[in-house]
């Protein structure tokens, strides 16, 4: 019997597994390069146009957020073009901006931009302690007064931020973006040390300086930043996500086929195609091109995440769902979250045995997985879920499916145009993952 719709009216995803996916896509604009660079926005009253803009959640929250501080914001398909000719607010709504931690990118834009800012604290998944102290450290060293009140919100002020060397404890993504934006209208230089090096780190650099931005270093551990007076419009395609491509590749070699992918940049990947190879994997690189196919039995690889250019904690959950179709055991460590394993629940009701012991997942793999229902906990752990899925036999049901919606776009149609089977129940959006019937 095929598992039924959600009475509650919520959407589901279906999957009928055991076909090897076949065929070949194009990866869709990064999430984690789009949202700063929408931000990124605010720093000039002239309009900034953004290619290549992924069509998913995420991104319909921040332009609510840069709607409601006076943005003007115009979407055609993957194009957005942003205008911030006068700010009317400095405080975003909360609803739309407790959704996802990106929200908080807007402090180090509206400081710079404005002078001030009031921000709930971000929200996002609950993958586990995602502080925010060094954002606001950072941007009292360059002059900030910045309070946190009694019912989460942070109220910042700044007549005039001036350049400064920010040590970073950990290279956090989110915080060295915010800085970087920040110090691009500063007086003097900031200097960003221990920076993250994430590949949308260093796409945010590349649209700031086509902005007038004066950046050096983005991509390594330390950035400089010569502040300048004014920033300008400016035209930039968002870089490829390479988490999109990443869940995409260990689906094939999952399922055992044989998938093509463009459109994206193969060196952002390094970690999880080496691991990919280590476990019997093809994997052929090219320029913007990416070919991963499997033929024969899949090898148990152990894992550690780590900052860029380590293997991508985003990437985890998909590579745990991975290991349960490898023979023998391996044990998948978490370093930067420690509530990153909400999908092994999930992944056991499918018979996958999976155990944690502190921050390490550990996999007995080989097993034919069997079809049940789940409930996706967070955006990358529903990619593990629907990897497994379509490895499973029988009928799997995903519930929860608004955490797909925010990362990743027309993820049904992608999949089916792989060969997979699999549809989507009425009842919610389906601009991000597409529609019962439909590609």
């Amino acid at each position: 019997m095929s598992p039924q719709p959600d009475p509650g009216g919520a959407p589901s995803l279906v999957i009928r597994g055991g076909h090897p996916l076949k065929g070949r896509i194009t990866v869709s604009g990064s999430k984690n390069a789009a949202l700063p660079e929408m931000v990124a926005a605010l720093l000039t009253a002239e309009p900034l146009r953004l290619r290549n803009v992924p069509e998913i959640e995420d991104v319909d929250s921040m332009a609510a957020c840069l709607r409601a501080l006076g943005v003007t914001v115009e979407r055609r398909g993957p194009t957005c073009t942003l205008e911030a000719g006068a700010l009317g607010s400095v405080t975003p709504p909360a609803e739309p901006a407790r959704r996802m931690r990106a929200s908080f990118l807007l402090l180090g834009a509206l400081l710079a931009r404005a002078g001030e800012a009031h921000l709930p604290l971000p929200g996002g998944d609950d993958i586990g302690l995602r502080r925010v102290e060094q954002h606001i450290e950072g941007l009292r060293a360059m002059g900030a007064t910045i309070t946190e009140t009694d019912d989460g919100e942070v109220v910042a002020h700044a007549p005039r931020l001036h350049g400064a060397h920010i040590r970073l404890d950990m290279p956090t993504v989110t915080g060295t973006e915010n800085l970087m934006m920040a110090a691009v209208r500063a007086d003097g230089i900031t200097v960003l040390s221990n920076a993250a090096r994430e590949p949308h780190v260093a796409d945010l650099a590349v649209c700031l300086r086509g902005m007038g931005a004066r950046i050096d270093g983005a991509g390594s551990d330390r950035i400089v930043v010569e502040g300048v007076e004014a920033l300008h419009g400016s035209d930039h395609a968002v870089r490829a996500d390479y988490l999109e491509a990443g869940t995409f590749a260990f689906a094939a070699a999952a399922t055992g086929g044989d998938v093509e992918l463009d459109g994206l940049v193969c060196d952002d990947l390094g970690h999880a195609l080496q691991k990919l190879r280590q476990a019997g994997c093809t994997v052929e690189e090219g320029e913007a091109h990416l070919r991963v196919r499997r033929s024969g039995p899949l090898r148990a690889v152990d894992m550690t995440t780590w900052p860029h250019p380590g293997f991508a904690t985003d990437l985890q959950a998909p590579y745990v769902a991975l290991m349960t179709q490898a023979e023998g055991m391996s044990i998948v460590s978490e370093f930067l979250f420690e509530n990153r394993f909400r999908h092994v629940a999930e992944l056991a009701r499918l018979g996958a045995r999976v155990t944690v012991d502190g921050r390490s997942a550990i996999i007995q793999g080989g097993d034919r997985l069997a079809g049940a229902c789940l409930t996706v906990p967070d955006i990358r752990s529903g990619a593990a879920l629907v990897i497994a899925a379509l490895c499973a036999a029988g009928v799997t049901e995903c519930r929860g499916l608004h955490h797909l919606d925010r990362g990743y776009q027309d993820l049904v149609g992608k999949l089916r145009r792989l060969g997979a089977d699999l549809d989507r129940t009425p009842g919610g959006p389906v601009g991000a993952v597409g529609a019962v019937g439909g590609g």
